[in-house]
């Protein structure tokens, strides 16, 4: 029936039966040699064929009980030429009808793609739902919808059996695929197991409810169903053959398979919508052992598969006999015993003429098997002298300590002063600086508007003061300088006793002798502070 798929010309033979399908379309039931050169176009055939060919191809096609050749008595031809060539016609026969239609399902397979579908679920429960509503109606008008909503049924049932078989068929073979990418397979995977979760909810509730649905309708008799949708079906009298008999024979075969799927008549038999739990469940557990198996090949630099192909293929390779050897003990390690110039401790105990098994057993180091070498007894290492090492780290804390103190010390005060009064500062004790003043604006100002901190180490206290009149100080260091509010510090070691609070009437005298200018008012620009923190405290 499918020979022409196999043939020189095969392409040109289905085209040939596509321009006979797509007249059936068209109620054309025959075609001369004419109007089939014209329909090729039609179905995609832009090629030029010669009428030698396709003469040669409908004569083929007739050959194999494809088509079949009509000769058109009722028509008016002037010329005989003209008789010969429009006076036969040819028509598909059932076989080609047949090769057509399985040809054309074959294409559809390859290109559909199979899926687990939920609404297919629901429509069969809706065609139940209105066959029970008809058939419990003995109005004969309801005979045409009957059967129109058992054809729907038994189409849905067969989307649903076709879509899950080549959905797993499609997921084994995601499964056994070889050098997938693993980012690829990372989104398929999730994707699929999204797909596969979203399917199996309330699947179980589905299927009861279209048990519950089929077991109404055979209530009401299912050889009265059938009865009924052979009347809406008005089949065609065939002479010969009473059509009615293989009509019900199918539909009590679809009926058996619909009870299959959702309520096995047997005693203790599953469901086939059931399997599709474990079905889910076994595809979602092997999805994730090839993940795990794709991570560690990649972890991997190679497989122990890969490597034996690769022996394999040097085996295939090699010049001789000797050299596949030489490549066994390389690659296998079935070299010659080392241990066989071992002998016992004390020599003299055991006879030259005992056999080796029956002699006393001689202990091998393990390491002769890893390494290829005994064990030994050597000298036990030096120790090493970290007398150096230790003196330079002391000597590295110790200068970093007393890094510390003099950066301490530089920040020190005697008092409380502003920030613009510290002068230029080194690199490392502007650090310091900084660490203190993070460390006091964390905090919360007491009732006075005071913020205290100290350090990590807990040795220097901070007192900082927000500059009430708005001043502005500027820190200088090597590295750049720093803009910022002039804060009112102090800062002393911890346990250190507070200075004396300064009175009034020394912030007098420092203003009196800013105003004067000289020496004196540079003294007493360092008190003013003091004054002032002295006044808010």
């Amino acid at each position: 029936m499918f020979r022409f798929t196999t043939t020189e010309r095969a392409d040109l033979h289905t085209a040939v039966l596509h321009a006979f399908g797509e007249a059936d379309e068209r109620l054309e039931t025959a075609l001369t040699a004419e109007e089939v050169r014209e329909r090729l176009r039609a179905v995609g055939w832009y090629a030029p064929v010669g009428e030698h060919d396709l003469a040669g191809t409908l004569k083929q096609l007739t050959g194999w009980g494809l088509l079949d050749v009509i000769f058109n008595h009722a028509g008016t031809f002037a010329t005989a030429e003209e008789y010969e060539r429009r006076n036969l016609q040819y028509a598909l026969t059932r076989r080609g009808e047949a090769a057509l239609a399985g040809m054309q399902h074959a294409m559809a397979v390859l290109a559909s793609a199979g899926a687990l579908q939920t609404a297919v679920l629901d429509a069969v429960a809706d065609r139940l739902a209105e066959l029970d509503g008809l058939v419990g109606d003995p109005d004969p008008g309801r005979n045409r919808r009957i059967f129109t909503s058992l054809q729907e049924l038994e189409a849905h049932l067969d989307a649903l059996r076709g879509n899950t078989r080549r959905f797993n068929g499609e997921l084994q073979r995601l499964l056994r695929v070889e050098g997938a990418d693993l980012a690829t397979f990372h989104e398929v995977k999730a994707a699929t197991v999204a797909y596969l979760q979203e399917f199996v909810t309330d699947l179980e509730q589905r299927g009861d409810s279209i048990a519950a649905a089929l077991r109404a309708v055979a209530a009401h008799g299912v050889g009265v169903l059938h009865a009924r949708a052979l009347d809406g079906a008005d089949l065609p009298q065939t002479p010969g053959a009473d059509p009615a008999a293989d009509w019900l024979a199918a539909r009590r075969e679809r009926w058996e398979g619909l009870l299959l799927w959702f309520a096995p008549g047997e005693a203790g038999a599953v469901p086939r919508v059931r399997l599709l739990h474990d079905v889910a469940r076994r595809a979602i557990v092997a999805l994730l052992q090839v993940l795990d198996r794709i991570t560690d090949s990649r972890r991997r630099s190679s497989s122990a598969a890969a490597d034996f192909r690769t022996l394999a293929r040097w085996f295939a390779t090699a010049p001789g006999e000797d050299d596949a050897h030489r490549l066994w003990d390389a690659a296998f390690g079935l070299g010659s015993a080392r241990h066989a110039h071992l002998g016992h401790a004390d020599a003299e105990l055991i006879p030259p003429g005992i056999p080796w098994a029956q002699a006393e057993p001689v202990e091998v180091s393990a390491l002769l098997r890893s390494s290829g070498r005994t064990e030994r007894m050597g000298r036990t290492g030096r120790i090493r002298d970290v007398a150096a090492l230790r003196a330079e780290r002391r000597a590295r804390a110790e200068k970093e300590r007393a890094e510390l103190e003099a950066a301490w010390a530089a920040l020190a005060t005697t008092g409380a002063l502003r920030l613009s009064e510290l002068g230029e500062l080194d690199h490392d004790t502007f650090g310091r600086l900084l660490d203190l003043l993070g460390r006091a604006l964390a905090e919360r100002p007491d009732a006075t508007g005071v913020r205290r901190a100290v350090t990590s180490d807990g040795r220097v206290e901070i007192m900082l003061r927000a500059p009430g009149d708005g001043a502005v100080a500027v820190l200088r260091t090597p590295e750049g300088w720093l803009r910022g509010p002039d804060y009112l510090v102090d800062v002393r070691a911890i346990g250190e006793a507070p200075m004396a609070t300064r009175t009034a009437t020394r912030t007098a005298t420092r203003t009196a002798a800013g105003a004067a200018g000289g020496a004196a008012a540079g003294a007493a620009a360092g008190e003013a502070p003091m004054a002032v923190r002295a006044a808010g405290a």
